[in-house]
């Protein structure tokens, strides 16, 4: 059965290589542990505290493992689920949406409800694919016509947008004064 105090150090370790985004080093771990209790904690109880993990994540009961990569520790699904790993990265992929459909939902999202001329108008460039694509993923809808001439189509964002931006509703949309200067420098003219 394992003491408290080595719960308490190997569910702190766990916490530390599950939220790393790269391979943690052991000085690293120990830093943050031995700053947490204000007192030095020797790297052997940290190794400890690693290995039971290493240990209890090898059980069948769970899809990934804590592995040593890269001269640190990091938490890795285990080789056998690589082909349902493969499956959803492929689905992303084909969620992604391409410069030219960011561009030009970003338009319609400030712009709404804006025909294709002054979209086109503002990107300088035409936006039919782009705007097929948006209306394929639900992105953005029809709003109704233009009283301009031709009666073009309005465009605007659609419930679905909120959901893939994760926001709530378009007041949550960065303003232009939340974008600073150096932000939206392209690059210095010399």
């Amino acid at each position: 059965m394992m003491s408290d105090s080595s719960h308490f150090l190997s569910t702190h370790v766990e916490a530390l290589v599950f939220c790393s985004p790269t391979p943690i080093q052991i000085q690293e771990i120990q830093q943050c542990i031995s700053e947490l209790l204000d007192t030095e904690v020797p790297l052997e109880h940290i190794e400890e505290a690693i290995n039971l993990l290493i240990e209890k994540y090898q059980s069948d009961d769970f899809a990934f493992q804590i592995s040593y990569i890269g001269g640190g520790y990091q938490m890795l699904t285990k080789p056998k689920y690589q082909a349902i790993i493969n499956i959803q990265l492929k689905q992303k992929s084909k969620k992604r949406l391409s410069n030219a459909s960011l561009e030009t939902l970003a338009v319609i999202a400030y712009k709404q409800p804006i025909s294709k001329p002054e979209i086109e108008q503002i990107r300088g460039v035409g936006c039919d694919y782009a705007i097929q694509k948006l209306l394929e993923k639900e992105l953005i809808e029809i709003k109704g016509k233009s009283e301009a001439v031709g009666r073009p189509l309005l465009y605007g964002t659609s419930a679905k947008l909120m959901d893939y931006l994760g926001i709530n509703t378009l007041k949550d949309l960065p303003t232009p004064k939340d974008f600073s200067a150096e932000a939206n420098e392209i690059g210095n003219q010399q």
